[in-house]
């Protein structure tokens, strides 16, 4: 082949080229042809901005057209507005193929909201989409990310009707949101204006799920509120060790010496996340001796740390000297802020009390599993623990504990003000059923109380079977009605058939009395079959496969109930008390190309990639201790990125 002087690595373009496929080993006879293909190249590029979050200037980099260059020169680079078509375009396709998956499949969709601001103070609303697919798989989709006039509820109410009449969907099972007043006003307009959808169940009735994550944050910031002065003593002194490497290498030394083998690292807590000071009190907790090497070695460490503040002066015989307004007078005195062996004993109290909140709080922002079957559970619990706290004889303990409890009951303690699904959620459980479910209501609200509440659980689950048969079988009334009198002739019918036709008729009638319906042989037929054994690997969307066939109705039910969320948070987000806010990338866009971006890189995930910090500190530190020219640049990365 003549090949150019000038691009002498130029090929024909018509030459089909032979490639391993990949993962493929030689001998295995999965050889494929590639062909280079300008579009195809385009469109994948399009996918790793998207994907990877890249700026479209990305592409005009010297460093990345250089390295094109050397692996497909024959790749013509598109600009940065070509780039952003490409990734709407990207968009778009994608949209069609997930709009056109939610229309034709037969389960519902629950929904769940939350909102982001910009740096240009621009309100965003997101809604996502969350289903059981049809082999029994948890899927969840952003569908829409538009911005919003205010946050107030008509204008969050207006824009999910206007997503969900673009996206076609009209198969609403529960919208998921956290506690704001703004909320129920857009839940009580949005189901108004549901009246009119046919899809809709139980008379729309339960469609409002509160967050739960948002609920035990704002339990736990309650509890928070006085915190005690050991927290703030161990705060300073990691404060003091992380403002300078050599005090930190110094502090590190000392942890060697004291032979302390703990791969955590100290952490600063952030004021508007609580998760971040129960890690810092349990990293803290760890380095006590540590800590005390420190101050013998560092003379700073006391006069750092020394505090100023006023105190009542009072007389020698401890009674208070009043001033002439008649107010106590007050002096500033200069105290010692080191923690002592007190404070770390706190310390390592308020980690323990505050390790149970975070687990949960985990647990139930969980998006890529089942959370609903375990929402009554998680209530219990902390319900059990609040108790215990309010009988402590810590005063500390104690007040957390009240504190926590008010706000508690102002949530969660009136069960007619929750809805039954969380616990037909539980009752969907093949390890739990209804006896369970019932059991739990009367150890959480008593006797009488919990009785009460279990019927109207028992009460929804009937009126849900009902409704669900109801339009999974519209016409097996008719049907009934019709085949009796020919099925059943009393002149072809002996006698001892008769009287097993009567038995049966009496069956059917005490089946009525408990169910409201002698039919439901199905439900009847699940709830009094044993419970499957407890263990935390039960795969409770697996079971349901293998048994759908046993309890089709059922089943449909188990795929809307299962997938409802009961946070409307990622798991890095739940403990936040601050807005979530777009980075400065995002929010340079129009906000058309926010969508865009933001639901395409949503659908193209397979799955997000969990970032473990101690982890990376880890080998930072042991790339530290091997190459110090190494650790250099590492330092200047992460500052430059």
């Amino acid at each position: 082949m003549n090949s150019c002087k000038k691009h002498h690595h130029a090929v024909e373009t018509t030459r089909l080229q032979i490639s391993l496929k990949q993962g493929a080993k030689v001998g295995d006879g999965c050889l494929i042809s590639w062909k280079f293909d300008q579009d195809a190249c385009r469109k994948a590029l399009a996918r790793m901005i998207v994907i990877d979050e890249l700026p479209f200037k990305f592409v005009e980099g010297e460093g990345f057209r250089s390295f094109m260059a050397m692996v497909c020169p024959r790749f013509i680079i598109p600009s940065r507005w070509t780039v952003a078509r490409d990734c709407v375009d990207l968009y778009t396709s994608e949209k069609k193929n997930l709009k056109s998956l939610l229309n034709k499949s037969s389960q519902r969709v629950c929904l769940t909201t939350d909102t982001w601001t910009s740096i240009q103070n621009i309100n965003y609303m997101c809604l996502t989409a969350h289903f059981i697919d049809k082999n029994w798989k948890l899927q969840k989709r952003i569908i829409n990310f538009c911005p919003i006039t205010s946050h107030k509820g008509e204008a969050i109410s207006l824009a999910i009707e206007n997503c969900l009449r673009d996206w076609g969907i009209d198969r609403i099972f529960t919208i998921t949101v956290d506690n704001a007043s703004s909320n129920d006003v857009a839940i009580n307009n949005f189901r108004r204006k549901m009246a009119n959808w046919d899809s809709t169940i139980l008379k729309r009735d339960h469609i409002h799920m509160r967050c739960v994550a948002h609920i035990i944050n704002l339990i736990v910031v309650d509890g928070l509120k006085d915190i005690s002065e050991s927290v703030t003593r161990v705060r300073d002194a990691v404060k003091y060790v992380k403002q300078s490497p050599a005090r930190l290498n110094k502090f590190k030394e000392c942890a060697k010496l004291e032979k302390i083998e703990s791969k955590s690292s100290l952490c600063l807590d952030v004021s508007t996340r609580w998760n971040s000071t129960f890690l810092m009190l349990n990293v803290a907790q760890k380095f006590e001796r540590a800590f005390e090497r420190f101050d013998e070695e560092d003379p700073y460490f006391k006069l750092d740390l020394q505090c100023k503040k006023w105190e009542v002066i009072v007389n020698d015989d401890g009674s208070v000297i009043f001033g002439s307004d008649g107010k106590p007078q007050k002096e500033m005195k200069t105290c010692d802020g080191r923690p002592t062996s007190t404070d770390w004993n706190n310390a390592r109290l308020f980690a323990s009390l505050l390790q149970v909140f975070y687990e949960i709080t985990l647990k139930v922002s969980g998006s890529l599993y089942i959370t609903a079957n375990t929402f009554a559970h998680d209530i219990s619990s902390i319900h059990t623990i609040l108790k215990e706290w309010q009988e402590s004889e810590d005063i500390d303990v104690y007040s957390m504990g009240a504190r926590m409890k008010k706000k508690f009951d102002k949530y969660w303690g009136d069960p007619d003000k929750m809805n039954k699904l969380f616990y037909i959620a539980v009752v969907l459980d093949p390890r739990h059923k209804l006896d369970f479910v019932e059991f739990m209501l009367v150890e959480l609200y008593g006797v009488e109380n919990g009785a009460r509440v279990g019927k109207m659980v028992k009460d929804t689950l009937v009126a849900l079977y009902k409704n669900y048969k109801e339009k999974m079988e519209p016409s097996s009334s008719n049907m009934l009605s019709i085949q009796e009198p020919s099925e059943i002739e009393p002149k072809t019918l002996s006698q001892t058939d008769l009287k097993r036709q009567s038995i049966l008729e009496k069956y059917k009638r005490q089946k009525a009395q408990s169910f409201g319906d002698g039919s439901m042989s199905e439900l009847d037929k699940y709830l009094n079959e044993m419970v499957e054994e407890y263990h935390d690997s039960f795969d409770i969307l697996g079971w349901w496969k293998q048994n759908c066939h046993r309890f089709p109705i059922l089943a449909q039910i188990a795929r809307d109930v299962l997938a409802i969320p009961i946070s409307t948070v990622a798991s890095e987000s739940a403990f936040s008390t601050g807005g979530r806010v777009l980075d400065c990338f995002r929010s340079s866009l129009t906000p058309m190309v926010v969508e865009s971006l933001i639901c395409t890189q949503d659908w193209l995930r397979s799955s997000p990639i969990p970032i473990n910090v101690e982890e990376t500190l880890e080998d930072l530190e042991k790339l530290e201790r091997g190459n110090f020219v190494f650790k250099k640049f590492i330092v200047i990365f992460f500052l430059s990125s």
